[in-house]
């Protein structure tokens, strides 16, 4: 697994450096992150939804239950429509989809770096950003009423930290890497 990681190390610092620049935007402008993740949602959700009904009509004849991808198409384009036109709605749902995303990836991390301990040194790291992803997570879970643009800041702060995080562990998995000699990419 640490032989994985350090041929990828690349991957965890571009992960921490995109965390980073997303949470200081975040931070910043806390209003239109917001509202952009709600207004993107939305838009998705009536494309998806009128790409699935498309799906649907010009595929009939060989699909026995389009009329389900009908229905379902109906109801992504009647959610997208109701996440444009009643955002505040959004934003709650979505703070839960992330605190449940945030849950997981930390459980994940946590689990990741606990095998990892007896091959790298640092993995304290790894575990540090997992327990700040569950902490979170249950802080959005607990807490939803302190509001959507609190919580912006949150998250722009949480991937502010997991980014520097991410990219000190990417930079430490490299330097193992180098040490141990398993820089050399793996082959197709």
């Amino acid at each position: 697994m640490v032989e994985m990681l350090t041929r990828n190390w690349g991957v965890m610092v571009s992960r921490g450096v995109i965390a980073i620049i997303f949470g200081l935007l975040a931070l910043f402008n806390p209003g239109t992150t917001l509202a952009t993740l709600v207004l993107l949602f939305g838009v998705f959700a009536i494309v998806d939804g009128a790409f699935m009904i498309f799906s649907a009509i010009a595929n009939r004849r060989n699909q026995p239950r389009w009329g389900t991808l009908i229905l379902g198409g109906i109801l992504g384009i009647a959610i997208g429509a109701m996440t444009l036109f009643r955002p505040g709605i959004t934003a709650v749902a979505l703070l839960a989809m992330i605190a449940i995303w945030a849950i997981i990836i930390g459980i994940a991390e946590i689990v990741a770096a606990i095998r990892l301990r007896k091959e790298i040194t640092g993995e304290w790291m790894f575990v540090l950003t997992g327990l700040l992803a569950v902490a979170f997570g249950a802080v959005l879970i607990m807490r939803p009423g302190v509001g959507a643009l609190a919580m912006i800041v949150y998250i722009g702060a949480f991937a502010v930290v997991t980014g520097v995080l991410e990219v000190a562990f990417g930079l430490r998995l490299r330097n193992w890497g180098r040490q141990h000699g398993t820089m050399q990419p793996q082959s197709v």
